[in-house]
């Protein structure tokens, strides 16, 4: 079970309908365009494009078995006394006073460009249930590292 945004939820849906209905027949038509070039036990065309065929179709069954099992989460029943998931947090670097403001999503939604980090990165599994003042040792690739909560909103 994934858990997710309606915006998220949304997008995915949008995304297995554009493999469905776009890029399923434009990889049917590849093939029938490779199958008309001639003898196919040497045709490295029509192989690409089966391959390529049989990729989108497991990307299309990972879609709708993502979508059969999201959990949409309402924001406006979530609290802001702990981190959890859909929380957006502000958190200082203890050691270098840097301050960041993440958005805790989940895996599909995660973009660090948009200040939105996947549920399941060290530096979100390490705030996940902790207040605003605590001061939380995560440890990342860089080594163990301290960030206080400074605010927790959504």
């Amino acid at each position: 079970m994934a858990y997710m945004t309606q915006e998220g939820y949304d997008k995915l849906v949008a995304e297995l309908k554009h493999m469905e209905e776009v890029d399923r027949p434009a990889a049917s038509a590849a093939i029938a365009e490779a199958r008309d070039k001639g003898d196919l036990s040497e045709n490295s065309e029509y192989d690409a494009a089966k391959e390529a065929q049989g990729m989108l179709e497991m990307k299309i069954n990972q879609l709708k078995e993502a979508i059969n099992t999201a959990k949409i989460i309402d924001p406006s029943k979530l609290n802001t006394d702990t981190v959890q998931i859909l929380s957006k947090v502000t958190i200082k670097n203890v050691k270098n006073n840097a301050k960041m403001t993440y958005s805790i999503v989940s895996a599909r939604e995660a973009d660090l460009r948009a200040g939105k980090i996947s549920v399941e990165t060290p530096i979100a599994k390490g705030l996940l249930g902790h207040k605003v003042g605590e001061v939380v040792e995560i440890r990342i690739p860089q080594g163990l590292v301290s960030f206080e909560i400074l605010d927790i909103t959504f």
